[in-house]
């Protein structure tokens, strides 16, 4: 195996997976906040799911994405 060619494919599976993601969410709130059912001030509970069925990995990943600053 190839350390640095693993390496670096796994960085990029992140970085597209990262981006994808991002951009999704922002598209999601954008819409949300032009037709009135955000106000810009939630708190959203946010869930990624990892699955590399060959290797058996299954595994969620829980957070939190804030529109804004608490006061």
């Amino acid at each position: 195996m190839d350390q640095e060619t693993f390496n670096l494919s796994i960085r990029r599976f992140l970085k597209k997976v990262g981006i994808s993601s991002q951009r999704e969410i922002e598209h999601a709130v954008e819409k949300a906040l032009e037709n009135g059912t955000l106000q810009g001030n939630e708190t959203f509970q946010a869930k990624m799911r990892l699955e590399v069925p060959d290797l058996e990995i299954e595994m969620e990943f829980e957070g939190e994405i804030t529109l804004e600053q608490p006061r």
